[in-house]
């Protein structure tokens, strides 16, 4: 019995001399990974991984697959969506495409993890060092970190250009081609820095990423190294904590901006409501991002107040509350707007169609464009009959059969 011993310079080499060994007491699950020979070892969990397994709950270990798959297929799904449709705005469906490959990283990261936990079930002790040191443990921690970040910064940057657009309607110039693809370069390569610079120098991080069994750099125990908790609290407790309030706040000053001007002039009224909608839809994205991170924030101020915090808590954390804002981003992108309901709809009446008329007769083909201003929560008219979005006069049909939008004349001639 060791339990009230803190051992900080733990070796496999301390205990392999004791063959007969049978029952041992320590103070932290982790040491329990330098004795495997032992049969039994207490604690017998940290509240994410047991003597047994890498996920010490079975919702956990069910709830790891549905989320990973969930999740890479989703993002996926609307990187090909976005693809295949053609985008009023080009540049914000390459940021939206951006962000869905970096939520697409947590899928991946949740599907390593599940996989081994497979390979390790009902004997994860005898291999809990092994693997917590190992390159695939810490390669996949950097990408859960890259995801998270990069995740975090490009939701500030579109909430900035929102805010700017909205507030400042006047002075605000449309970013070009060159500034946007300039912008999301520097966002991943800052991702990438923050990410692998603790695999660099092992001496000041030693095991950044390899102090649990899932990999995620949360401490919530005081395990890492001084310069490994000064780089933990920076990141969590600095950039992201900052990111979230600029987004919290540039929100809130839309919205007081847009009430406040909501009855001055008509032409500021309509240059704002394409803008609106688009915020609109951008507001519940970062609802759920906050919800994602408030939760770490506070585990994290509680940690460096050394509060003990229950393993299990942080589980729930990094495996459920963590990624499921990755899963829930491709049902606010694409499953809840206008333009994928439109395609629904089209490829049904086209159905319809074939259906009812002779092969003689053309099928209705609208041109289908990715229109960021229409709301989320607007629906779309059944097309019993053909129907348009707009006035039938302001159409017209191009030599394709495709719809084509006519110039409407102002009140003014223009």
């Amino acid at each position: 019995s060791i339990e009230g011993i803190e051992i900080e310079n733990i070796q496999r080499r301390m205990f392999e001399p004791l063959k007969n060994l049978t029952h041992i007491y320590f103070k932290k699950f982790q040491y329990c990974g330098y004795a495997p020979h032992v049969r039994s070892c207490k604690p017998n969990t940290d509240g994410i991984s047991s003597f047994e397994d890498l996920l010490a709950n079975i919702v956990l270990r069910v709830f790891v697959w549905v989320v990973s798959a969930i999740t890479c297929f989703g993002n996926v799904f609307v990187i090909c969506m976005r693809s295949y449709i053609r985008s009023e705005n080009k540049l914000h469906a390459m940021s939206i495409m951006s962000l869905c490959c970096a939520d697409c990283l947590m899928g991946i990261y949740l599907f390593v993890i599940g996989a081994f936990d497979v390979m390790y079930r009902g004997e994860y002790n005898r291999h809990a060092q092994s693997w917590m040191d190992s390159t695939q443990c810490q390669i996949v921690g950097s990408l859960a970190m890259l995801s998270t970040e990069v995740s975090v910064l490009l939701l500030t940057y579109l909430t900035l250009e929102k805010y700017i657009c909205i507030v400042y309607p006047f002075r605000y110039l449309t970013p070009r081609k060159c500034q946007t693809v300039t912008t999301l370069t520097v966002i991943w390569v800052l991702g990438f820095v923050i990410a692998f610079v603790p695999l660099v120098n092992k001496n000041f991080f030693r095991n950044f990423y390899g102090t649990n069994g899932v990999c995620f750099p949360l401490h919530a125990e005081q395990t890492e190294t001084a310069g490994a908790q000064v780089y933990s609290v920076v990141i969590f407790l600095g950039l992201n904590l900052v990111a979230f309030l600029i987004i919290v706040f540039s929100y809130g000053s839309m919205f007081y901006n847009i009430q406040r001007t909501g009855t001055k002039a008509t032409e500021y009224s309509n240059h704002i409501k394409k803008e609106v909608t688009i915020a609109k839809r951008f507001f519940f994205i970062v609802l759920t991002d906050s919800l994602c991170w408030i939760p770490i924030f506070i585990l994290k101020i509680l940690s460096l107040l050394h509060v003990e915090i229950p393993g299990s808590i942080s589980s729930w954390v990094v495996i459920f509350i963590l990624p499921i804002n990755s899963a829930l981003n491709p049902i606010l992108y694409t499953l809840t707007t206008r333009p994928f309901k439109e395609k629904i709809h089209q490829v049904w009446y086209n159905y319809r169609q074939r259906r009812s008329f002779t092969n003689s007769q053309t099928t209705y083909t609208p041109s289908f464009m990715w229109l960021e201003m229409w709301p989320v929560q607007e629906t779309t008219p059944a097309l019993s009959t053909p129907k348009f979005t707009t006035d039938p006069s302001e159409m017209s049909y191009n030599n394709s059969g495709k719809v084509e939008l006519l110039p409407i004349k102002s009140s003014n001639g223009t």
